[in-house]
């Protein structure tokens, strides 16, 4: 059983680096901000919590497989990342918003489940990406475009 304070840590661990990510997306003002990207992540993160807890509860009694939550997750995660997609002619909006909320999703079942170095080195490149990407996109977009053109 987990006690009181690790689950506390988790449960912060989770929503900060949640945020890290969903900061990026708010300030590029898109539809799924900061809120939404924390709400993922710690709903991810709560539920491998109490998949863990329900698992040390009944592991004596019946067989119990903690990572059929994880998988629901993924499931309901990739529901909710759809909702965030729009096309309009001729492009699609929202691909960036919903990878990173799913990306969300996985640093709160890693925190949840204890991988605290891989949520926190995901979570920084990911946010590294969002950043640091966007100028770099843009000039080979327009080189590519300038040599369709030409």
């Amino acid at each position: 059983m987990l006690d009181f304070f690790e689950i506390t840590f988790k449960i912060v661990l989770s929503a900060l680096l949640s945020g890290l990510i969903g900061f990026e997306r708010e300030m590029r003002r898109k539809g799924a901000g900061l809120r939404t990207h924390v709400l993922v992540g710690l709903g991810s993160t709560l539920i491998v919590l109490t998949s863990l807890h329900l698992f040390d509860i009944y592991k004596e009694v019946t067989v119990i497989d903690p990572t059929r939550m994880i998988a629901g997750i993924v499931t309901g995660i990739g529901f909710l990342c759809a909702g965030t997609i729009i096309q309009s002619e001729p492009r699609v909006h929202g691909l960036t918003t919903a990878a990173a909320l799913w990306i969300v999703s996985g640093v709160g079942i890693a925190v949840g489940a204890g991988d605290y170095a891989a949520a926190i080195i995901v979570s920084i490149v990911v946010f590294i990406v969002l950043v640091s990407m966007r100028p770099f996109e843009y000039k080979l977009m327009k080189k590519i475009r300038n040599k369709i053109s030409t």
